[in-house]
């Protein structure tokens, strides 16, 4: 089977099993990409939750029908309608809170973002075993530690038990979870910056389930919790209703990154999308006054941007992404733990272990960010890059 009927194959029964999930609807785009979100939910701002009840009542609901749910910031509600047309009611407020001046998304749904090499694999397909590696040996000048929020970690992997932290892990998913990609995600991006760096300490939080997927308050609820990693790993994403910024994930974004000192390193999306956001990466072009503590990541092939790469005016820079080799899970399939992936996700591990290298010289994780995309000396398409 050639790589890219392989990656057809994978891809077709990712989608497959995505449309299984019945708490989850999607809004599909003239160019084919997805817009995926929890069915129901509507995420509203407070002030604007009396024009919601009207979007409600023009479709034929009450304030009984009305269920509210919690794990929200404050000034939001998150309130659940079945069989609610969430879109519409959406851009019901937007236009109205809009009309009235107010410049915010006012309402959206709760996005869900995937892990970006589970929806479109890149050349290759899905991970494929690898002899193994290379990791960075610790070099005991003091580790900077970088936030990874993802799948859960297998314990069963190459990764030395002391060259990270987890918080918790999948550990008991079937042969078919292997085959597809859903569980060493996390792993293969530990590895990553474990094999680019000798100071970066990762710390792996679980937020994204087994079928590859994470709800937007689950990424707000991991978000708010996050210590004192002055970087974060985010190699997940997804499109939004009309391409704007989601509602929760803005304001999350923006009470981390607006004082401070802390960068978000976010993948740019691996759909071949060249002008189409894709959140959180494309934070980065937006006129937040926080934009440029976001890194967004695309991935190039050591010669040019991979043709699956999202790009866009968000870019930031280019990083290794194809083929790359890192470790991954013990399995029949693995037998040395180790694989070769492809996608966005680990272009952006590599940015974030040469900031977190570039830090104790530069003094702030901002500046280190700075410096490593001014001290990128090669040019992959209109983009740099790091090699």
């Amino acid at each position: 089977m050639t790589a890219d009927a392989r990656s057809d194959e994978w891809r077709s029964r990712r989608a497959r099993r995505l449309a299984g999930l019945a708490w989850m609807r999607r809004e599909d785009r003239t160019d084919g990409t997805p817009v995926r979100f929890v069915a129901d939910e509507l995420l509203v701002l407070d002030e604007h939750f009396a024009t919601a009840r009207q979007a409600f009542a023009e479709q034929g609901f009450s304030d009984r029908d009305i269920v509210e749910e919690g794990d929200v910031p404050d000034g939001f509600r998150r309130v659940r309608l079945s069989g609610l047309d969430v879109a519409r009611a959406a851009r019901r407020v937007r236009v109205q809170a809009e009309a009235a001046g107010d410049p915010r998304v006012a309402a959206g749904p709760n996005h869900v973002f995937v892990s970006t090499p589970l929806e479109h694999a890149g050349a290759y397909g899905p991970p494929r075993p690898a002899p193994p590696g290379a990791l960075s040996g610790a070099d005991g000048s003091g580790g900077v530690g970088v936030l990874v929020l993802d799948t859960g970690m297998w314990l069963n992997s190459p990764l030395p038990k002391d060259r990270y932290v987890t918080e918790d892990f999948e550990s008991d998913v079937g042969d078919d979870g292997v085959r597809d990609g859903d569980v060493g995600h996390a792993n293969f991006v530990a590895g990553v910056m474990l094999g680019r760096s000798r100071r970066v300490q990762p710390r792996m939080v679980r937020v994204v389930g087994p079928f590859g997927v994470c709800r937007e308050s689950d990424l707000v609820a991991a978000l708010r919790q996050a210590g004192d990693e002055p970087i974060i790993n985010l190699s997940l994403g997804g499109y939004t209703l009309d391409d704007r910024p989601p509602v929760l994930l803005t304001a999350a974004l923006a009470g981390l990154l607006g004082s401070g000192d802390r960068v978000v390193v976010a993948a740019a999306g691996n759909d071949g999308q060249h002008d189409r956001p894709f959140w959180p990466a494309a934070y980065a072009g937006t006129s937040a006054p926080w934009r440029r503590r976001v890194v967004a990541v695309a991935a190039h092939d050591g010669r040019r941007i991979c043709e699956w790469s999202n790009t866009g005016t968000w870019i930031t820079l280019a990083a290794p992404g194809a083929d790359v080799v890192s470790t991954f899970v013990h399995h029949e399939d693995f037998p040395d733990g180790w694989a070769r992936w492809s996608g966005t996700s680990f272009a952006a591990p590599f940015v974030a272990a040469a900031i977190a290298d570039a830090l104790p010289e530069a003094g702030s994780a901002r500046l280190a960010a700075e410096a490593v995309v001014a001290g990128s000396d090669r040019r992959f398409g209109r983009y740099a890059g790091v090699a």
